[in-house]
Order: C-alpha cells, then structure tokens, then sequence
C-alpha cells in the first residue's frame, strides 16, 4: 500500500469515528496533501545512475535518474541502419536501370534469338524427312519441341527489356517512399525513447519518494520518481452527510491543524467535491444511517501551509462558510 493510500485510510477512519462519537457536531477531517508529478520507467532498463535525494527541492529540466543505454543506443544503430537501406532502394527506383544492365539484357536477347533461329533451321530441314517417313516422328516432335521452346525465351528477354527500358513503375516508387517514412519513424521514435532514458523533472518541485534503487530494473511504466509539485498544499477532506450540504465548490473555509487547538488557522477556498460517496453507496442507506456517508473534496490552501509536513491530520473548523 502506498503513501497516499495509507493517508486516505487515515482520513476515512477519522470521518467515521467523528460521525461515530459525534452526531450533533459533524466534522471534515483530512490530511494535508500536495498535487503530485509521477515520473514513469520509459523502458525496462536498469538503473546507472541515482542524480536526487528523497526531499530534495528541484527545479524543471533538473536531471533525476539515468536508464542503461547499451541496448537502445544499438536498437537505434539498427533502425537507423534500417532507413539508410531504404533510403538506397528508393534512390535505385528514382534512378532507373542502369545502361550497363541494360546493354546486357540486350546482348542476352541477341544471343537467343540466335539460337532460336538456329532451332527453327534445324527443325525446318527435319521436316521433309518427317513427311516422307525418313525420320522417326519422336525426333520430329523434339525438334519442333526445341523451336517452340526457343522462341518463348526470345519473348521472355524481350519483356525483359523492355521492363528496364521502361524504369521503374510509380507504384513502385511510392511504396519505397512509404517504407522510407517508415523506417525514419522508427528510428526517430527511438531516438526519443533514448533521450527520456535520462530521467529530468517536468516541474519544479520537491522529491517525494523514490521507489527504485540504483542497480533495480524496474518494469516499463513503474513510477520512478514522485514530485510533489505547485506553489501550495491543499487539503483532502472527507465531509460527513450534513457538511456536505452546507458546502459548494468556491466556499471559503477555515482548517485546523488535528490536535492544536491553539495553532494557526489556515484559510482555503474549496475546489472539489465529489458527487459520489467515497463508501457505503448512498441507495443502501436509510433514515439516520445516511448521515454516515462522506464525500471526499479538496480545498487549495495559501503559501503560509506551504512548510507543513505532508500527511498531516486537520479538521475542517466547525464554522467553515462562505
């Protein structure tokens, strides 16, 4: 259980044994609270490098903690490795066929032509023979066979030519462009992921808690460092039944320190209220018993809270108004 969560007990039980020893006096008891920043594991690597101390006060941009970088420095070598081969295929598609394959292409077309010519002869003299039973029909077939065959990869090269002479289709350029993009979105997205592995402050404020330690590997997403930011605390509250009826967000109220009653009084001006009852849903209550329920609310307090501990019990001052 976290911090916060122990706190919210905390008021929660304090609500109930106020509402419990008390039913002629109502009183909205909580615990002094600060906005709070959480700064997340971008990735799941181990920590190097431990930059703050818990209760530290830092300004925005402050370097926090520094992730391991081998891996993703070589996941990026990669990617953009990645890039730079599209990048060629694409150029290679803009450019064309070059003349030398082309003037091979052409002389692989001569040469089979050549040979078909000479299979076409071949099966042309074969064919009086054939015709007057001087030669056996499987030979005339073959030959015939050869000559069709030759004629076909003369067809094939000159497709083949005319493919290269014609470059490369629009289609084809497009989907190399679109690989391109690709590969350079990857690589940049990686590239950010390996800047935020140097963890830095979003604002200014004060280290609350560091759940990590150096050499721990935490998981993607875990909170590595809690800020407690803003220029003030506020108050989190759990109003019973009949205070929340007297209040609305704006009212000016009056807090007080649990247990000194002769401390200073703390002026807020509500911000929140739940329209929800934090437990025991309203529909399961009847007659007295509704005036057990709480509703959690806020109320932003002044610079003069601001050296308060966090966590610290208060009571809202029975003659909180507007």
């Amino acid at each position: 259980m976290t911090k916060q969560s122990l706190r919210m007990a905390a008021g929660l039980l304090l609500a109930l044994m106020a509402s419990a020893c008390s039913r002629s006096s109502p009183q909205a008891l909580g615990t002094l609270e600060w906005d709070r920043v959480t700064v997340p594991a971008p990735a799941s690597e181990k920590i190097v490098q431990v930059d703050v101390r818990e209760g530290q006060q830092v300004a925005e941009g402050t370097p926090l903690m520094q992730l391991e970088l081998t891996q993703a420095q070589a996941q990026l070598a990669a990617l953009q490795a990645k890039a730079a081969q599209s990048g060629a295929a694409l150029s290679e598609l803009r450019n064309g066929t070059r003349a030398e394959d082309i003037a091979q292409a052409k002389a692989q077309l001569a040469a089979l032509q050549a040979q078909a010519r000479e299979a076409q002869a071949y099966y042309t003299r074969l064919q009086p023979l054939g015709s007057r039973q001087l030669l056996a029909a499987s030979e005339l077939d073959r030959a015939r066979a050869a000559a069709q065959s030759a004629q076909a990869q003369v067809r094939q090269a000159e497709a083949k030519l005319a493919e290269l002479q014609h470059g490369s289709r629009a289609e084809q350029v497009a989907q190399g462009e679109a690989a391109l993009a690709s590969a350079e979105a990857s690589a940049q997205s990686q590239s950010v992921l390996l800047e935020k592995l140097a963890l830095t402050a979003p604002r200014t404020g004060r280290v609350d808690s560091l759940p990590y330690k150096l050499g721990d590997r935490p998981p993607t997403g875990a909170p590595l460092v809690v800020l407690l930011v803003g220029d003030a605390p506020y108050a989190r509250v759990y109003l019973p039944q009949a205070l929340r009826n007297q209040l609305q967000v704006g009212d000016t109220v009056k807090v007080q320190l649990q247990g000194q009653e002769d401390g200073p009084v703390l002026e807020g001006r509500v911000r929140m209220i739940r329209s929800e009852p934090v437990f025991t849903p309203y529909f399961a209550l009847t007659g007295q018993d509704a005036e057990r329920l709480s509703y959690l609310a806020e109320i932003s307090l002044g610079k003069d809270a601001a050296s308060l501990p966090v966590g610290v019990p208060l009571q809202v001052l029975a003659d909180a108004g507007r």
